[in-house]
């Protein structure tokens, strides 16, 4: 039996399972951030720090009390481990063995970035073993060009091997990596089985649902080429063993955990407000984020200045179960001023009083999660109002 659900459900399925009405559905500290990571699958790491990090922001909003020293100290304890998801991320050792696939492909001769030089490669090797956890800045040459995606020899020699899996982020220092030999990293207790293509089909799709409430087959293999059709074939196994169920929203058929609509039986807080990292889980897929919450949405960074709409690193904010308006903030942590320099507020907003009512409490946390102190709004559009928190600070 198929069952039809409106959006508004679906959204309110889709945030509860992503945990995001509340900073104590995991827990806070170190075991929060460590029960969030495993929940979500995944956080993606960006190099981008106008604000606080992707991987930063991501936790922050669902952990209480959460820091980046807790991020540290899991990956210390070899908890978590850093690999590619759909992009580089944090993933909870647990799930180690379904990076093999990737890994063994690569090792394969399958080209990630760059053709692979076995003399930089056994080179970069060499001095690992040799000289225990390196980082890029321990090797000497330079970049081949200018070219804004050039990296040096040995970098690239680094990131094959990580890739591969023969070498492992063992910490961070300063955001930078530092690379160790696997079987230094590895627990010894961590399962190294191979999954076999349906298990990791069976294992895509089940961690997506638990995460995202609801999704497509095509959802829960994103940038994962030449998977669709064993992937359909597995979804459609897990229907007929009833370990899922099909739900129509807006005329698309979507796939569910049937214990995941029991969220549509709980209150949501109306009044709830999250500022959202462009890399958020709950959003990193904008086809699905435009279909389900009517948000066109484009991290502008990318795009030639003259013609972005709304700003360089700009972050969706969502209230209640939309996502209500766009603020391009940048940090200033030299000093303390946590700059907006534009706040765009969607046509959904029916008063821009009440809007800036719920943003306040939450921004002045974001501003402190960001070493700032002082707020300056400099530019707002989308109203004719202005928030009084902006007109006591005019900057």
């Amino acid at each position: 039996m198929t069952i039809s659900l409106s959006l508004p459900e679906t959204r309110k399925l889709a945030l509860q399972s992503q945990r995001l009405y509340s900073r104590h559905s995991f827990g806070g500290g170190v075991e929060g951030a460590l029960n969030a990571i495993q929940h979500l699958g995944y956080v993606q790491i960006d190099t981008l720090s106008v604000v606080a990090r992707a991987h930063l922001h991501t936790l922050w909003n669902r952990v209480a009390g959460f820091s980046q020293a807790h991020i540290d100290q899991l990956q210390e304890n070899r908890k978590i481990f850093e690999y590619w998801a759909h992009a580089l991320a944090i993933l909870p050792m647990t799930d180690y063995r379904y990076a093999l696939p990737r890994m063994n492909r690569i090792a394969s001769g399958e080209t990630h970035w760059y053709p692979k030089d076995s003399k930089q490669t056994n080179y970069v090797l060499r001095r690992i073993r040799a000289e225990g956890p390196l980082s890029a800045k321990d090797f000497n040459d330079k970049k081949s060009s200018k070219e804004m995606w050039a990296l040096a020899p040995s970098k690239i020699a680094l990131e094959q091997l990580f890739m591969e899996g023969k070498l492992m982020i063992a910490r961070r220092r300063n955001f930078h990596k530092v690379y160790e030999l696997r079987e230094r990293v590895l627990p010894d207790d961590v399962d190294t089985r191979i999954p076999g293509d349906a298990e990791y089909c069976r294992h895509l799709i089940s961690s997506y649902l638990r995460s995202h409430g609801l999704g497509q087959v095509k959802e829960t293999i994103y940038l994962r080429k030449g998977m669709g059709p064993l992937a359909r074939q597995v979804a459609k196994d897990m229907v007929e063993e009833n370990l899922l169920a099909t739900v129509q929203v807006d005329g698309r058929e979507y796939l569910c955990f049937p214990s995941a609509l029991e969220w549509l039986e709980t209150k949501t807080p109306r009044a709830r407000l999250r500022i959202l990292s462009p890399f958020d889980n709950a959003i990193i897929q904008r086809r699905r984020m435009n279909e389900l919450f009517a948000f066109d949405y484009q991290i502008e960074c990318y795009v030639p200045k003259a013609k972005r709409r709304f700003g360089y690193y700009c972050l969706p904010i969502l209230q209640s179960n939309k996502l209500v308006a766009r603020m391009d903030a940048k940090a200033s942590r030299k000093d303390k001023v946590f700059h907006i320099l534009h706040l765009h507020l969607e046509k959904s907003v029916r008063s821009a009083d009440r809007f800036f009512d719920a943003l306040w409490p939450e921004l002045q946390k974001f501003v402190v999660f960001n070493d700032c102190e002082t707020i300056r709004l400099h530019r707002i559009t989308g109203c004719d109002a202005s928030p009084q928190w902006a007109r006591t600070d005019p900057g």
